[in-house]
């Protein structure tokens, strides 16, 4: 039996007993099922685990129930240089991440909030392993095990200055959304606001949430082409150098407006994303309107002051005083005006009847299209046909300026009509009687260039006489006339009239 033993090649040896097949059989296999799945499991577990700690941007330590330390990831490892086989198995910090007078006061602080609901939220300094000091800001939740008993501490921590930096960054955007003293205004990729603030929704005359999603075309009447433009520019090339200032027509109650926004843009990118992914535009104004014609208006009167000089100059050497009239004309054309006629009053009749005001065309400047100086005209005495209501005979009945618009120029030209007078509203209305004509046959009916839309009547004054009546005329490409350009215009006109009343004089 013992030799029938010895020749078998049981693996188990010759002292072991022969196993029951059926029942270990079966146990075997279900043990190595279970136990090797779990042990994958487990192990999967586990380094899922490890790689979520170790991806976290903030750094991360567990302590157990009795403070020994369980987790240490790669940011804290960064934070304090101290590796997680360096760190984990320690018990708390004492000796080596904290100075012993104080590891006492810090450990019990953090082992604290394991009885405590909730996060606790603290501040200590902490050594690097280098020997630097770091000042560090954690958040500290106690951990329960199976039984609800408490079980351990996880404290996430940052550097101070890391946490103050963030929160000065969470309260800047706030702030800036809140009510800044200019606009900001967050635009995605397909140029649709998406956060807008106080400022910005007043100055789209729409409210802060109806704005968001709306395409800027529907919020900005004109200008939006250059809007879109500068916001692509951003996109695609980075933000501009400096600000631009871009004037735009907004919705009002009381109609359009027109605006001047002084623009900063930024463009704004994931910073997650390995490369720059752009978010949208962040775009920053402040409206400067005011102080933009302020400074148009200054530039404005300085350029017609030296003009006037120049043209004293010039005319001051003219032996003919109706060439220092024509000269006069000329300076003061300059950015101011296309055209300018001057008409006298004709002779009074012999017989003394009283008759209504004639006026005789003695200069203009080049019409059909021409440009160059203005030039006398030889008229014989024959009157201008000037129709009944004309703007220059209302000048001459009021000794004042009139301002009249081409029906239908544009919308400011209309309003135009409500200055010095009532009176331009009256020429208009003369014009409006004819119907909806068009600028050539409107200019034409009033003895003026085709090409006129915008005029402007002033009185020829001097001793105490009314002399005539120049009139200034601009086209379509130009605005209507305003009250600060017959305040120009009638100072031109003193200065003219005393050239004319000269020459007159001279040729009695």
């Amino acid at each position: 039996m013992s030799a029938s033993r010895s020749e078998t090649t049981d693996p188990r040896g010759p002292d072991e007993p022969e196993p029951d097949h059926e029942s270990d059989s079966g146990a075997g296999a279900g043990a190595g099922a279970d136990g090797g799945g779990g042990a994958e499991r487990d192990g999967a577990g586990a380094d899922l685990l490890a790689a979520l700690l170790d991806g976290m941007d903030a750094a991360l330590c567990a302590f157990d129930a009795h403070g020994v330390i369980t987790h240490w990831n790669r940011e804290a490892e960064r934070i304090l240089g101290w590796s997680a086989e360096e760190a984990v198995g320690r018990q708390g910090f004492a000796g080596w991440a904290v100075r012993t007078a104080d590891a006492d006061e810090v450990q019990a602080r953090l082992m604290a909030v394991m009885d405590t609901p909730g996060r606790q939220v603290d501040e200590f300094a902490l050594l690097r392993k280098d020997g630097g000091r770091v000042l560090i800001r954690t958040q500290s939740s106690g951990m329960r095990g199976a039984d609800g008993k408490p079980a351990g501490v996880y404290s996430a921590f940052s550097e101070v200055h890391e946490q103050i930096d963030l929160e000065r960054s969470i309260a800047l955007s706030e702030a800036l959304f809140d009510d800044a003293s200019w606009g900001v205004v967050l635009v995605d990729v397909d140029l649709r606001p998406t956060v807008v603030n106080g400022y910005a929704a007043r100055a789209l005359g729409s409210g802060r949430g109806s704005v968001l999603g709306r395409p800027l075309g529907e919020l900005v009447v004109q200008g939006v082409e250059e809007l879109e433009a500068a916001l692509h520019h951003v996109l695609a090339e980075g933000a501009p150098k400096s600000a631009a200032e871009l004037w735009v027509s907004v919705h009002a109650p009381d109609g359009e407006r027109r605006r001047c926004w002084r623009s900063g843009f930024l463009r704004l990118a994931s910073p997650l994303a390995e490369e720059p992914v752009p978010l949208g535009v962040g775009w920053m104004f402040q409206d400067v309107t005011e102080s933009k014609l302020a400074a148009q208006e200054a530039d404005r009167l300085r350029f017609r002051s030296s003009q006037l000089y120049r043209a004293g100059r010039a005319a001051a050497e003219c032996e003919d005083p109706m060439e220092a009239a024509t000269v006069y004309l000329d300076f003061a054309l300059a950015g101011f005006a296309d055209h300018a006629l001057i008409d006298l009053v004709a002779e009074e009749r012999q017989d003394g009847a009283a008759a209504p005001v004639r006026l005789v065309r003695v200069a203009e400047t080049p019409s059909g299209g021409g440009s160059g100086p203005s030039m006398t005209v030889e008229t014989g005495g024959i009157p201008v046909r000037y129709m009944t209501g004309h703007p220059a005979l209302q000048a001459m009945d009021r000794n004042g300026a009139v301002r009249a618009s081409a029906p239908g120029a544009s919308a400011a030209s209309a309003g135009a009509g409500s200055g010095s007078a009532a009176s331009a509203g009256s020429a208009g209305s003369a014009g409006a009687a004819q119907g909806a004509v068009s600028s050539p046959a409107w200019a034409t009916a009033r003895q003026w260039p085709p090409d006129s839309v915008h005029a402007l009547c002033t009185v020829l004054r001097s001793r105490g006489r009314s002399l005539g009546v120049v009139t200034f005329l601009r086209g379509a490409s130009r605005a209507a006339f305003e009250r600060p350009d017959a305040v120009y215009a009638e100072d031109v006109t003193i200065r003219v009239a005393a050239a004319l009343d000269l020459s007159g004089a001279l040729s009695d």
